[in-house]
């Protein structure tokens, strides 16, 4: 039997109850930058535990995922605000407004050109900016599916999850899209990311499942060992393992490439897990929407 690898949980207070970290990434200047989804705000946590935040022009604009950028700023989505957000490390701000009205820009990613690329999740479009600021939209072949998470997969195309569709999509470049459906009914699929085996990992959260998708669509699931504990985000660190949210049961999960799961509860009740990343210090840090910051470290 697999020994369960020893975790060490923290909690940093980074917001109020009512701000809602929600996203969360590694920033280029060692420090971690998150979402402040109520209050429209960005956040930055320093390594000795040093926090500041910046008002973006709307407080309820809905600031979703972040993510570091090619261009070495902090590149956001803003879900209510229909907007793609640049923030700069010393906290500059710039806003860009989307073609399509109503988009609901949720996941973003920076693509292998050199360009970002995020979800218009009312849309049913996949939308690319450059950075300096050029949007390109790409129509989805379906309506209704609610594309959620991206990210770049090791065939230089963006792969991203259809939460009301049940499927796992593929966009080149070119703007071509392929529509892999996922055998178990209803899964609602959200978080994906690029696993170090050259597959795609991505959690179920209607289901209560992890996905693994390789590049020529062959497919995987694995059953966590609660159905309901719905899993939102996850991560792949330097080892090859996938860490990720569980935000109905109060849990961190963590799976290896072979599907070995382990699970960890946070210390804080009803903490709402959402995003998570690996921190430039090699530990897992998750978003708490109760107004923390949790860092996650094995021996």
């Amino acid at each position: 039997m697999p020994r369960r690898p020893t975790v060490s949980i923290s909690e940093f207070a980074v917001s109020d109850g009512a701000a809602g970290p929600y996203g969360i990434t590694a920033g280029p200047d060692g420090a971690l930058w998150f979402t402040l989804v109520h209050q429209g705000r960005i956040g930055r946590l320093t390594p000795d535990g040093a926090v500041t935040s910046y008002q973006l022009e709307s407080a309820s604009g809905g600031p979703s995922l972040i993510t570091t950028g090619p261009d070495g700023a902090l590149w956001f989505t803003e879900f209510r605000g229909h907007r793609i957000g640049r923030i700069t490390t010393s906290g500059d701000i710039t806003s860009f407004p989307l073609p399509t009205p109503d988009a609901g820009p949720f996941g973003i990613t920076t693509g292998p050109d050199g360009a970002l690329w995020f979800t218009e999740t009312t849309a049913d479009r996949i939308g690319r900016i450059t950075p300096d600021g050029d949007v390109t939209e790409f129509p989805l072949p379906l309506t209704g599916a609610f594309p959620s998470a991206l990210a770049t997969g090791p065939d230089d195309r963006l792969w991203f999850t259809m939460n009301q569709a049940n499927a796992i999509g593929a966009i080149g470049l070119d703007g071509d899209v392929t529509v892999h459906p996922l055998p178990t009914p209803a899964s609602a699929p959200v978080g994906i990311t690029a696993g170090t085996d050259g597959a795609l990992w991505f959690v179920e959260i209607g289901a209560g499942r992890i996905g693994r998708i390789e590049p020529d669509g062959k497919l995987d699931e694995f059953a966590l060992p609660d159905s309901g504990s719905r899993p939102h985000a996850i991560t792949a660190d330097a080892d090859g393992t996938c860490w990720f949210t569980e935000w109905g049961a109060n849990r961190i999960g963590r799976i290896t490439p072979d599907g070995h799961i382990d699970e960890h509860p946070l210390p804080t009740p009803s903490s709402e897990p959402h995003g998570i990343t690996q921190g430039p210090d090699g530990a897992i840090w998750t978003a708490l929407e109760i107004g923390t910051l949790a860092r996650l470290a094995t021996p």
